[in-house]
């Protein structure tokens, strides 16, 4: 007897620190900035960035699945690839719609809560990033605009695990632009792409097949290989502004950058070498994933003891 997927698969749970750790940081830098936490606000917000982000993975296994890329992807594993649930079962497709409708109207209903709490001045913010999330959400995929589709993949997801992410949680604290906010915004955008490029060096086949035009399918792994080294140095370079022109303590960002030092040379060598062997990548594919969740965690941990100290 076949057994369903859990909600967990099919929202693909494990991924959802990429929006919870950028939402987490940009309320941690409001808070250096502001002096106080308003703890309501960072729980709206956190909603909304989980149910945009629900939304945007359910949308996304829907329409690899409807579009075909899914079907002959024969490399999915856990860093890349999709959930594959609708494959395994094709029932569930009315249940994923449903998903991903909740998670927009959950959003949606976060983002009204806010607007009495946070300053009138900040709504067109407040709205702009809502609308442009839930567009990113569904059309990430889905036609007509299918921008991963047509080479607009890769900047969806760092404008969205950055700026966007960083920006509403500093809008939801009543916060509006400073200049450290824009120097906060590049590295979570970039730890979240730097997962993307090493899966679609995996999917490359699958997203061929299906039309998928991301950098790997455009311009090959080589090419691919050499940029996904090229973000990872543009994270290292970031935290190390952070420290320049952060006020304080701020060396504690540099503990974020542990994971490049005891980690990241084996993922870099893996991907760069074997940049063309899918079963070698996957490899590459898990250490990304745990440097983007040591390091998410760690300038987590270090933007807490700057704000105490």
């Amino acid at each position: 007897m076949k057994e369903n997927p859990g909600i967990a698969k099919m929202i693909r749970a494990h991924f959802l620190s990429s929006i919870i750790a950028p939402i987490i940081l940009g309320t941690l830098l409001a808070v250096h900035l502001n002096g106080s936490l308003e703890v309501l606000n960072f729980m709206i917000v956190l909603i909304i960035g989980i149910g945009l982000h629900v939304a945007t993975n359910v949308y996304n296994d829907i329409y690899d699945t409807i579009q075909g890329t899914d079907k002959v992807n024969v490399h999915r594993n856990e860093s890349s690839g999709g959930s594959g649930v609708l494959l395994d079962n094709p029932e569930l497709m009315g249940k994923m719609f449903l998903l991903a409708r909740i998670g927009l109207i959950v959003a949606l209903a976060g983002t009204i809560a806010l607007m009495p709490l946070i300053d009138k001045d900040l709504w067109p913010y407040l709205w702009g990033l809502y609308l442009l999330s839930a567009f990113f959400s569904k059309y990430y995929t889905a036609p007509p605009f299918k921008l991963a589709y047509r080479g607009w993949g890769e900047i969806s997801v760092w404008f969205a695990f950055g700026p966007m992410a960083i920006m509403i949680a500093t809008v939801g604290q009543n916060l509006g632009m400073h200049p450290l906010i824009w120097l906060l915004m590049p590295a979570t955008g970039l730890s979240t792409s730097s997962i993307l490029l090493a899966g679609q060096m995996i999917d490359l086949d699958a997203d061929r097949a299906g039309g998928k035009h991301g950098v790997a399918s455009r311009m090959g792994t080589r090419f691919t290989s050499v940029l996904y080294l090229l973000v990872q140095a543009g994270i290292i370079a970031n935290v190390i502004l952070l420290f320049i022109f952060s006020p304080g303590h701020s060396w504690l960002f540099l503990f974020a950058l542990i994971p490049y030092i005891l980690i990241f040379p084996r993922a870099a060598g893996i991907i760069y070498k074997n940049h063309d062997n899918p079963d070698m990548i996957k490899q590459g594919a898990k250490l990304t994933v745990l440097i983007h969740l040591a390091f998410s965690l760690l300038l987590i941990i270090g933007f807490l003891i700057y704000i105490f100290l």
